[in-house]
C-alpha cells in the first residue's frame, strides 16, 4: 500500500512542472519570436527489480517494476509563428529558417565551456527570431535588454536614424540609396540539437551560424508559436490530474494513520 506514495507524489510533482511549462508558454504568449515548450514525462525504469525464491535463496527473476513517473524532457517547438504588420520601421520579421545574432556583449575566454556555456555565448552572441529591435544611444540597432543586432559578417549595425529603406533581405539603405549594412539572419543544420533556450527566450549555440539569403520582411514581426486553445487544454487537464494525486495522497495518508493507531492498540 505504502507503494501508493511514490506514484502519487512523483505524478504531483511530475504535472506540477507541467503546468510550470504550460504557464510560462502562456505568459509569453505576446512576446514576439517566441518558442513554445513541450513537455514529456516518463516512467522512472528499473526502481525495483522482482525476484522470487526460497528458503534455498534459489532465486528467479520476475520482471522490473517501476513506481514513479518524473519528467522527461523539454521540447522547443521551432516552427514559425503568425507575422503581423505593425509598420513600425525598426520592426522585422523573418519569412523562412534563420535567426538573427544579438551581440550580448560576453567576453570571450579560454576556459573550456560547461553545459549551458556553448562557444556562441562564450563570444557574446545569442540567436533570436524576435525582431522588434531600437536604436540605442550612439545609433546602433539593438534587441532592448539584450544587445546589438549583427550583421553577416558579425558586426554592430550603426543607424542612426530610422529614416532608411531595405531590399527585402536584411540590405538597409539611406533614403539616397547609400548602403549602410546587412542584417544577417544565420542558419542550423538541426535547430533540435545545436540550440539551446535560456531564460530570455534566445538560444545559444554549439557553433556559429551559417549566413542564409531568408527573406526580412521590414515592419513586420513575428509573433510567438502559442496555440491557446491547446494550452488551455493542457492547462485544464494537467490541473485536475493534479488535483487527484493531491487528494488521492491525503486519502492514503489518512488510511495509514488510522492502521499505526489501531496496530498500537492491539500491541
Amino acid at each position: 500500500m505504502v507503494k501508493g506514495f511514490y506514484n502519487l507524489t512523483s505524478a504531483m510533482l511530475t504535472h506540477g512542472r507541467h503546468l510550470d511549462v504550460i504557464s510560462n508558454n502562456m505568459s509569453n504568449a505576446a512576446t514576439a519570436g517566441f518558442k513554445s515548450d513541450r513537455f514529456t514525462g516518463s516512467t522512472f525504469e528499473n526502481v525495483m527489480w522482482q525476484l522470487v525464491g526460497n528458503k534455498t535463496k534459489n532465486y528467479q527473476d520476475i520482471g522490473e517494476q517501476s513506481w514513479i513517473s518524473a519528467p522527461s524532457q523539454l521540447y522547443t517547438d521551432f516552427t514559425q509563428g503568425s507575422l503581423d504588420n505593425t509598420v513600425l520601421p525598426l520592426d522585422f520579421a523573418i519569412n523562412g529558417p534563420g535567426y538573427f545574432a544579438i551581440q550580448t556583449g560576453t567576453e570571450e575566454t579560454e576556459e573550456e565551456p560547461q553545459f549551458g556555456d556553448w562557444p556562441s555565448v562564450r563570444r557574446g552572441i545569442v540567436y533570436t527570431r524576435a525582431g522588434s529591435f531600437s536604436l540605442d544611444n550612439e545609433g546602433y540597432l539593438t534587441l532592448p535588454n539584450q544587445g546589438r543586432v549583427l550583421s553577416q559578417t558579425f558586426e554592430p549595425i550603426r543607424l542612426v536614424t530610422d529614416q532608411f529603406t531595405t531590399d527585402g533581405y536584411g540590405g538597409l539603405f539611406t533614403t539616397t540609396g547609400g548602403f549602410i549594412g546587412r542584417i544577417g539572419v544565420f542558419t542550423f543544420e538541426d535547430d533540435e540539437a545545436m540550440l539551446e533556450k535560456d531564460d530570455y527566450g534566445t538560444f545559444a549555440a554549439q557553433e556559429e551560424g551559417q549566413p542564409s539569403t531568408t527573406p526580412i520582411l521590414n515592419g513586420w514581426l513575428e509573433r510567438a508559436n502559442i496555440d491557446w486553445v491547446k494550452e488551455m487544454t493542457e492547462m485544464i487537464s494537467t490541473q485536475r490530474t493534479y488535483q487527484s494525486a493531491a487528494e488521492a495522497l491525503k486519502i492514503y495518508d489518512s488510511v495509514l494513520t488510522r492502521v499505526t493507531q489501531e496496530v498500537g492498540r492491539m500491541s
